[in-house]
């Protein structure tokens, strides 16, 4: 009876972890409101949330400006963090993640070629770009990566991606230089929320809300894909199928992010690691956590981009990286070990 039990508890912790990590991210979310060039009250910003003050100079920024980059901030990390999730189940690659593996340089080269030729385009469409951007480079590195003898592998899927994000980056750069758009690209670059506004998030959120729903309902198959093709088949999942979709729905999580954030990489790899160890392998428990993890880890990045050098603000991207390129170089090492 104690073993029964004791798994029961075990499950029960784990799924403790979501309403904890939700927790942590509407604190971040609060904090990155309440935090800026005037520092404002929590208690004025749950007035300004709940008792709007049109008259209220606080209330507007909050409402008009603070909220849309909050949530745009949560929104983007969200997608990104269920994206590298959904990109590590399905490859069995540890070291996956749309900025490592060039999805978010396509995404962002064909936001360089909207900028140069079409200025006046709208933001749906920008998103719509965007995504095929993001589809077409995974397309590229996945059949970069099987052109090699011995086929796809996780080594040779890390290394088309990075070889592909290089060369998409290049192909941005002599865009921007030729058109004269380095300064409007920089913003892509180097990611930023600052720019969000409610119309923004009116396209985004429900497409990353209903593709989030749609990560999850894979989860059961995605967890038993990330245990190996054959373990997965047997267990009656069409492995070809399941990868497929969960590759469409990672693409179009960081695609659509891309636009409204720019660039950002490491929040697919770092959420994902410390989701698995957080509520096990399971990926219905982990492409949550992982988007709530991702939210929380973007929140926070925006937060310390202001802290930097106020009043100006520091590139999200970068302060990302911070913690992202140490938590790679150790992954990297870890799986070099085991290769």
């Amino acid at each position: 009876m104690s073993r029964p039990l004791n798994r029961s508890s075990k499950n029960l912790r784990r799924a403790l972890w979501l309403p904890a990590a939700a927790a942590g991210l509407l604190l971040a979310i609060l904090l990155a409101v309440s935090y800026g060039a005037k520092s404002i009250p929590l208690p004025e910003v749950w007035a300004a949330i709940f008792r709007f003050d049109a008259d209220d100079e606080a209330h507007q920024i909050i409402r008009n400006l603070r909220l849309p980059r909050a949530l745009g901030a949560a929104v983007t990390g969200m997608a990104f963090g269920a994206a590298g999730a959904l990109m590590q189940g399905v490859t069995r690659n540890p070291l996956a993640d749309t900025g490592i593996l060039g999805v978010n340089a396509g995404a962002a080269f064909v936001v360089a070629l909207a900028f140069a030729f079409l200025p006046s385009l709208s933001y749906f469409s920008l998103i719509l770009l965007s995504f095929a951007g993001a589809a077409l480079a995974t397309l590229f590195i996945v059949m970069l990566g099987s052109a090699t003898p011995g086929g796809l592998s996780s080594l040779k899927l890390t290394i088309a991606g990075a070889v592909a994000a290089a060369l998409l980056h290049s192909f941005s750069t002599g865009v921007a230089i030729y058109y004269g758009l380095s300064q409007d690209l920089a913003f892509w670059y180097a990611g930023g929320v600052a720019g969000v506004r409610w119309s923004h998030l009116k396209l985004l959120a429900p497409i990353v809300i209903v593709t989030l729903a749609w990560s999850v309902s894979m989860g059961r198959s995605i967890t038993f894909l990330s245990l190996g093709d054959e373990s997965a088949v047997n267990l009656g999942v069409h492995a070809g199928r399941i990868r497929v979709l969960a590759m469409t729905a990672a693409v179009l999580l960081a695609g659509s992010s891309v636009s409204v954030a720019g660039a950002v990489g490491f929040v697919g790899l770092v959420a994902p690691h410390v989701a698995r160890r957080l509520v096990s392998v399971d990926y219905r428990l982990v492409i949550p956590m992982s988007a709530l993890l991702g939210g929380t880890l973007l929140e926070l990045a925006d937060i310390a981009s202001r802290m930097v050098s106020p009043p100006r603000e520091f590139a999200i991207g970068a302060m990302v990286a911070l913690v992202g390129v140490p938590f790679f170089l150790y992954l990297a090492r870890k799986e070099g070990r085991s290769l």
